[in-house]
């Protein structure tokens, strides 16, 4: 048999105090007295009292919810952001509903169930949006932010890295460290951080007189990565210079260069990544990347979005965050290049 739920009324009663002390007692934020907080902490204690979230949000008409969205979890740059997401936001007294979204298809049902939740806000974790979805959060005083995807629609806030520079780094760094063969393997083509660091990196390229040697697919995903390097090297001459426009992708090509075809890293290819996640420093690896500013884009998103759920106006920002370069031993580095 369910036992009996304790009643914030009961609370306050035992506690000798008025039932919305109860509730400010345990509302993020609220204002209390140290010595009333005490008295109704001891008594919803001594009761077995747990606040009833889904009852104070009929009463505030406030979910505290937050919808987050992402499109996979098996990169770690993704699971990082996620976590630094989710402590932020339990910081502020809010709760996080994650939500998957992959194709066009999968996306627009994911959309029709965050509508549904009642959250006060969404949060796209490198997570793709379409022009209709950005446009009904609009109209309907729902804030969106963005975290590394640019687009255009308006009311939409984003935040992100540096990508173009980013790119533009990689191609400057590998001509004048000596490279000849510049090959670039792309994340997914939809993607603005994979176009963006592919623009900057052409851009270089063609800066010095020199231009991408071979190009592949890899999606931002391991195996498909792997079968993009095996793309690039099935016939001599092989690029001498491998750029991935992240470093899950980066690792992939570092392991079918060393396991299947015998190649060595940096002295037969050099290779360069995009993110400086853990596994970039691990030493069976050492890749040289781009660190992008993870905490910094998600303290900044999570501002927008919070500012947005306060003031209830809806409103599109655009804030880029700078990179920066870590060097390591995944690269062959001449003398010039400081």
């Amino acid at each position: 048999m369910k036992k009996r739920s304790v009643t914030s009324l009961e609370v306050a009663a035992l506690a000798g105090v008025s039932q919305s002390a109860v509730s400010r007692c345990f509302s993020p934020n609220a204002s209390i007295a140290p010595k009333t907080r005490e008295r109704v902490l001891a008594a919803a204690k001594q009761l077995g009292y747990r606040p009833n979230s889904i009852a104070r949000s009929l009463i505030t008409r406030s979910s505290r919810t937050i919808a987050v969205v992402m499109s996979q979890l098996d990169n770690p740059f993704y699971a990082q952001m996620l976590d630094v997401a989710s402590r932020r936001l339990q910081q502020h007294g809010y709760h996080l509903l994650l939500f998957m979204s992959g194709d066009e298809q999968e996306s627009a049902s994911v959309m029709g169930e965050i509508l549904q939740s009642q959250a006060e806000g969404i949060l796209m974790l490198a997570a793709m949006l379409s022009s209709s979805f950005a446009q009904e959060c609009v109209a309907r005083s729902i804030p969106v932010v963005m975290i590394n995807r640019t687009v255009t629609f308006e009311g939409v806030s984003q935040v992100a890295s540096d990508n173009y520079q980013g790119g533009y780094w990689v191609g400057e760094f590998l001509v004048e460290s000596g490279c000849e063969r510049i090959a670039f393997i792309s994340g997914l083509p939809e993607s603005s951080t994979s176009t963006e660091r592919h623009r900057g990196f052409l851009d270089a390229l063609a800066f010095h007189g020199h231009c991408c040697c071979k190009e592949a697919r890899g999606d931002y995903d391991f195996a498909t990565a792997q079968a993009a390097t095996r793309e690039l090297f099935n016939a001599k001459p092989y690029p001498d210079a491998v750029f991935a426009a992240n470093d899950h992708m980066a690792v992939a090509v570092m392991d079918t260069l060393r396991s299947e075809m015998g190649l060595r890293v940096p002295e037969d290819v050099s290779v360069v990544g995009f993110d400086n996640t853990p596994v970039a420093a691990w030493p069976s690896y050492q890749l040289t990347t781009l660190q992008q500013p993870i905490e910094s884009m998600v303290v900044e998103a999570i501002a927008l979005l919070l500012a947005q759920i306060d003031s209830g106006n809806v409103s599109g920002e655009y804030k880029v965050l700078p990179i920066v370069p870590i060097l390591r031993a995944s690269t062959r580095c001449s003398k010039t290049v400081i």
